[in-house]
């Protein structure tokens, strides 16, 4: 199974395609969609669409693994972390993926064994998992790779 994992934002949008078989994981590629923040909201919305569009092109994934947001504080930030948020989930749903969410704690709990592990605990357990001979950079490339991972160990539970 191809799984595309995406950490969404609206300035950078990190992305990891990892294949997943019985219990190994493959790395494919990972990376991050940057939007310039001079630009119009709108326009960065449409980079955003356009980028992913190619990710999914590129890798053709089964199924994308995203991060539900969980925001206390700034509201702004969180209505337009949504919005790009829905422009990504729109993006996979129209290219008919399934689309499975999956909270920090989940996806902590799934790479580390500990929902309140320290994000450089999941980085660390991201590259050893992923047998990377680095931490991946850009941060929201490696969240991305462990939502991936997180969805991988979840399949397998269902089974």
């Amino acid at each position: 199974m191809r799984i595309l994992g995406v950490d969404p934002g609206y300035a950078i949008v990190g992305f990891g395609v990892v294949d997943y078989a019985g219990a190994n994981f493959a790395p494919i590629e990972y990376g991050a969609i940057t939007t310039m923040a001079h630009e119009p909201f709108d326009k960065r919305l449409c980079c955003i669409d356009t980028d992913i569009r190619e990710v999914l092109r590129r890798y053709e994934p089964d199924c994308m693994a995203i991060e539900r947001l969980y925001f206390t504080t700034n509201q702004k930030t969180a209505i337009d972390v949504a919005q790009a948020r829905g422009v990504l989930v729109l993006a996979a749903a129209q290219k008919g993926l399934p689309v499975y969410e999956y909270t920090p704690l989940q996806v902590k709990q799934a790479v580390v064994g500990y929902g309140k592990a320290e994000k450089r605990q999941v980085m660390e357990m991201t590259q050893r998992i992923l047998r990377l001979e680095q931490i991946p950079k850009p941060d929201d490339a490696a969240d991305a790779l462990a939502i991936a991972i997180c969805h991988g160990h979840s399949c397998r539970g269902r089974r």
